[in-house]
């Protein structure tokens, strides 16, 4: 064993395991016994402590205390692989923080690797080991009386966020996109636990080829959570770093602000007023309900949502001039201000032969349609934007060729049918800005010129790597590539959007589609993995506009409640793409009347607090059914879940 120690602080660290045993001031933190660090490669999962030579050195330098250990050769299946790596330690004495870093020292060329090579090919990296977590009272339900200063619960980034009390009656079911950091899987790249107040965060500061794992049985008294790596074009290449902060007297805000102070130091943190001092029409969208409804959708037949028996179903037109009718309708129902989205304006229907989506439907109007359109909503003073998609490549656009698609390591294209177009594979997204400048310039030659722009899948897909050596593309090159695009938008005055968030393009993005809880992706009536909590919004909120979902799904789940709780700009109409997924079930059926009124509620309050930090989220009166935020502008909402109730101060 060897140790480093500073003032209240010590790391009792087993080179060979690689288990630690941390004491933070009077809190001891101890690695999980049944879970070795380990490589998953080609020939099976191999511990760390497999390796044939391990050496291990403490050291010192200005910033701090570590310990070193490198691991060197590796044998499996009868044969002795040439691999070497090291672990690292190291605690920075400035701060109190503790940095687990795996750095790749000695590995194959990725592809240039052939069969007879006696190479590691390492897959995927778990390291380090999750802390044991076992223990407290446990919480079966929201329904149960909690005191949260007793608790033992996790909290992840899947979405908006989510905590697990030790004891939750529900399974924790697979992560989407495996718990990627940087999709809907993990908004932002860090986990945290917490047990009677004392806790820790723990930060990726490389988050572009990670990820995080997590497991709870329904009713297990403690819950397991950690991280993945995975290569980067073939090796694992660079150095990875997760940083730990240790508190004492923490709560969930606590690893929020946490997290919000690092972006902030690491210039990430850009507010909806500096975005707004550049774009001032952002301020308009402020004030809108948002509308999001569609022209034409065409199914092909060889797409997954291609029904045979109900030919209704695959086929839809509206024109442009009925969309100046909805929008009357709503104005003369008392809306207020409106954003429309649209959906399918363009020939070859919703999701159809991206990127070449152009000339507009001429069936709905064409150009001269969907001018008027723009010029109907602009005298209302209402907002326009579009939907587009760069990221689905489809194999029946005109454009398509497979050598600019993403190819795979293999030299394959990956590819599916599950959308309206059909077949289709993944467009590079080196390739990306070319088209959206292609495309908006088109647009505006055409006298078109929405004032948002909305780019599909960008902030809640996964990041893509290309090996094409024509246009190679690592994940983390993809992301700079996906805010190229934003930032092309910005420039012509057009206000971007993407489907969900995420932590990266917080610098260019302006709003999105949605930002759920994981919940609200699943069937109503479905259990909750976990109690829903505003992580993302205790970071961010005043970084970004996001509209919420207004149903009332059930007679005991109404969403509006979300809404107001997690201070975001109304949903007054939502017609769903593909019914059924991503949200969009049948709710119990609002008024128009009534749901104008709900949503000048909702946006009465954003108006109010839009711009100003989430400063708090609690839990009221020991009852996870009532919940309370504060606003930095002193702003405060109750909700009461238990009785759908809401108290604005």
């Amino acid at each position: 064993m060897l140790t480093i120690e500073d003032v209240d602080f010590s790391l009792c660290l087993d080179e060979k395991t690689q288990a630690v045993r941390i004491r933070a001031k009077n809190t001891v933190w101890e690695s999980r016994a049944d879970f070795l660090p380990y490589l998953e490669t080609d020939e099976g999962r191999i511990p760390f402590q497999d390796a044939e030579s391990i050496r291990s050195e403490c050291f010192t330098n200005g910033l701090g205390k570590g310990i070193r250990c490198t691991f060197e050769n590796f044998r499996a299946g009868g044969a002795l692989f040439d691999y070497e790596f090291e672990t690292i330690w190291f605690l920075e004495k400035t701060t109190g923080d503790l940095y687990a870093e795996w750095v790749p020292l000695r590995e194959p060329a990725g592809s240039q690797v052939t069969p007879g090579d006696k190479a590691l090919r390492v897959r995927k990296v778990f390291f380090p080991a999750p802390f044991d977590f076992t223990g407290g009272t446990p919480v079966r339900s929201a329904a149960d009386p909690a005191d949260p200063s007793r608790l033992w619960y996790t909290l992840l980034t899947q979405r908006q966020g989510m905590m697990i009390p030790n004891g939750w009656d529900t399974e924790l079911g697979p992560l989407c996109f495996d718990g990627q950091y940087l999709s809907a899987g993990a908004y932002m790249p860090w986990f945290s636990q917490i047990r009677e107040g004392h806790g820790y965060i723990a930060i990726s500061l490389t988050p572009w080829d990670g990820g995080v794992h997590a497991a709870h049985r329904a009713g297990e008294n403690g819950t397991t959570v950690g991280q993945w790596l995975i290569p980067s074009l073939g090796t694992m290449r660079y150095r990875r770093v997760l940083r730990y902060s240790f508190r004492d007297g923490c709560d969930h805000n606590t690893m929020a602000k946490i997290y919000r102070r690092y972006v902030d130091q690491s210039g990430r943190l850009v507010t909806l007023r500096e975005k707004e001092a550049r774009h001032p029409e952002i301020r308009k969208l402020i004030a809108c309900c948002f509308v999001h409804t569609g022209i034409k959708t065409v199914v092909q037949k060889d797409s997954r949502f291609f029904d045979p028996e109900a030919p209704e179903k695959n086929n839809h037109l509206a024109t442009f001039a009925s969309k100046e009718v909805l929008v009357k309708k709503l104005h003369d129902a008392g809306s207020g201000p409106l954003y429309l989205h649209l959906d399918g304006w363009a020939e070859p229907g919703y999701d159809n032969e991206h990127p070449d989506y152009f000339p507009v439907c001429r069936a709905a109007g064409g150009s001269a349609g969907i001018r008027h359109l723009e010029e109907t909503l602009h005298a209302y003073g209402d907002l326009f934007g579009i939907h587009d998609q760069y990221r689905d490549y489809y194999r029946r656009a005109e454009s398509f060729d497979p050598r600019w698609a993403v190819q795979n390591e293999d030299g394959s294209n990956p590819g599916h049918a599950n959308w309206a177009g059909g077949p289709q594979s993944y467009l590079c997204a080196t390739q990306a800005p070319g088209y959206v400048r292609r495309n908006f310039t088109r647009l505006m030659a055409d006298g078109i010129h929405p004032d948002c722009a909305y780019l599909d899948v960008f902030t809640c897909n996964e990041a893509d790597e290309c090996f094409n050596p024509e246009h190679r593309m690592s994940r983390r090159q993809c992301l700079e590539y996906r805010g190229k695009c934003f930032s092309y938008c910005l420039s012509e005055g057009i206000v971007p959007s993407s489907e969900e968030v995420s932590d990266w393009a917080v610098p260019m993005l302006v709003f999105c589609h949605y930002a759920p809880f994981e919940f609200m992706m699943n069937p109503p009536g479905t259990p909750k993995e976990g109690i829903p909590v505003p992580l993302f919004n205790l970071v961010y909120h005043d970084c970004l506009i996001e509209p919420w979902m207004m149903d009332k799904v059930s007679s005991g789940e109404d969403y509006m409640l979300y809404a107001l709780l997690c201070g975001g700009a109304p949903y007054l109409l939502r017609e769903p793409a593909y019914p059924g997924i991503d949200g969009a079930f049948a709710g119990s059926g609002v008024s128009l009347e009534e749901q104008v009124k709900r949503c000048r509620a909702v946006s009465e309050l954003y108006g109010r607090i839009a711009e100003s930090e989430m400063v708090s989220h609690t839990f009221e009166g020991g009852s996870f059914g009532r919940q309370k935020v504060v606003y930095q502008n002193g702003t405060s909402v109750v909700v009461d879940f238990t009785v759908s109730q809401y108290y604005i101060q």
